[in-house]
């Protein structure tokens, strides 16, 4: 159940480049990350209102600096500058980013499924990226790799931090204090350079209410109170290999919504990557119910030895 829960967190989460880009073309990225983090928190927050400890406030500001300023901005600017398709199927490479990150950090070795998962993931990219066969924007690229590290560095924070704070806490205040450093960002770009923010105020539309109604409640409000809880019940690896639904998610609202199409081979390329971070949760849950199965006749084998 909980991998079911994962994949319907990423699938949400892969709505949000061709979402942008429908309802939301030309906003500012800074604004669109308070708009989508601040309410979010504010709202959860009165669902249930909880205040964090004092020694915790640091690590939840470092958390919100990272899992939601940074990652929002960068987020956005990926929805603006490449195919939806292409940004849900770039943040599938996170499971890579996280075993480096485990094996240097944590001296923890990733399994041999998951190094040529990992490879498999690394060398389709290699081909689907290729500037020869696909223009991309460079400043898109860079966005999606550090999108990537963040990911991976505050999913960790929260790892950590759930052992001793309440999810609910954890999932609050990240929102807010994140929201709150993009919203005081924000206003500084609008008072330096506020020729987007007048174009903005100036063609509010209905169609744009709902593109943030849909950021908002489902994409942060409900995606991220999955994401929080269920990282206090599977490792870091284990939910990014349920992010096969992220570029599910990019390729079909990618078609449905701003139609977007690439080649036979492109579609080929980004269906392999797919399999690729499907393996090790198949492969995972395969032996272990055969581990399973045959354990019964191993015991029987042991108590038999056992009385001879």
């Amino acid at each position: 159940m909980n991998i079911v829960l994962a994949m319907l967190a990423a699938f949400l989460w892969g709505t949000t480049y061709a979402v942008t880009q429908y309802s939301l073309a030309g906003w500012p990225p800074l604004l669109l990350g308070a708009l989508r983090a601040l309410p979010a928190g504010l709202l959860l927050f009165a669902i249930k209102p909880n205040k964090p400890k004092r020694r915790d406030w640091a690590m939840l500001l470092r958390l919100g600096g990272i899992n939601i300023a940074l990652f929002f901005s960068l987020l956005f600017v990926m929805a603006q500058t490449l195919p939806s398709a292409i940004s849900g199927v770039g943040m599938i490479s996170v499971p890579v980013f996280a075993m480096l990150f485990h094996w240097i950090f944590n001296k923890k070795s990733p399994s041999r499924i998951q190094v040529f998962s990992g490879a498999l993931l690394i060398f389709c990219a290699g081909l689907l990226f290729d500037p020869r066969q696909l223009e991309l924007s460079t400043i898109g690229m860079l966005a999606m790799l550090t999108a990537i590290s963040c990911i991976v560095l505050g999913s960790n924070i929260i790892k950590a931090l759930t052992n001793r704070v309440h999810w609910w806490t954890i999932l609050c205040w990240q929102l807010i204090l994140g929201g709150l450093l993009l919203a005081i960002v924000s206003i500084f770009q609008a008072l330096v350079s506020p020729a987007q923010y007048i174009t903005v105020w100036n063609n509010l539309s209905l169609l744009n209410g709902f593109g943030l109604i849909w950021l908002i409640i489902l994409n942060t409000a409900l995606a991220y109170s999955l994401y929080v809880w269920l990282l206090g019940r599977m490792t870091v690896v284990e939910f990014t290999f349920a992010g096969i639904s992220n570029p599910i998610a990019g390729v079909i609202m990618g078609l449905l919504l701003v139609n977007e199409s690439f080649s036979v081979y492109q579609y080929s390329l980004m269906a392999c990557m797919l399999l690729a971070s499907l393996l090790p949760p198949l492969l995972g849950r395969y032996f272990n119910k055969r581990a399973i199965l045959q354990s019964p006749s191993k015991v029987s084998q042991t108590k038999y030895s056992l009385k001879s």
